[in-house]
């Protein structure tokens, strides 16, 4: 089992019935979840918390996941977390976009919770076996 630490989401999502969907899911799944409702926040919560990892919603009214991802990847204390971005958009450029800003896997809404799950155990396993 992983560290405690890399059992902690971040939930970056301003639609509050998808942030509480996806916390619900977390939580069924003994996921610790934490939630920003912005990217400006998110960031925050991000350096302050260390999550194992972040579900970044793409379209935020402050600043885009995409730039979020890009703050987050471009400082040391969190380039190390890997982030899913959540977008309703799936087209070949978003996913580029996706991927540009520093994203480590993508998914497109509605969510697909066995998937969802699949890709958060590969990266907290990779996570935490590039910190050992």
């Amino acid at each position: 089992m992983a560290a405690k630490t890399q059992q902690v989401v971040l939930v970056i999502e301003d639609d509050p019935v998808i942030q509480g969907i996806l916390t619900m899911n977390l939580n069924d799944e003994g996921y610790e979840v934490l939630t920003a409702g912005e990217g400006l926040v998110g960031v925050r919560v991000a350096t302050e918390a260390q999550p194992g990892l972040i579900l970044m919603d793409m379209r935020l009214p402050d600043i885009t996941g995409w730039e979020a991802t890009r703050r987050l990847k471009d400082q040391p204390e969190t380039n190390h977390i890997p982030v899913i971005a959540l977008t309703a958009q799936s087209t070949s450029e978003d996913l580029r976009r996706c991927f540009d800003a520093g994203c480590d896997a993508f998914m497109t809404k509605p969510i697909q919770f066995s998937q969802l799950f699949t890709k958060i155990e590969m990266l907290l396993n990779r996570s935490v076996g590039e910190l050992d």
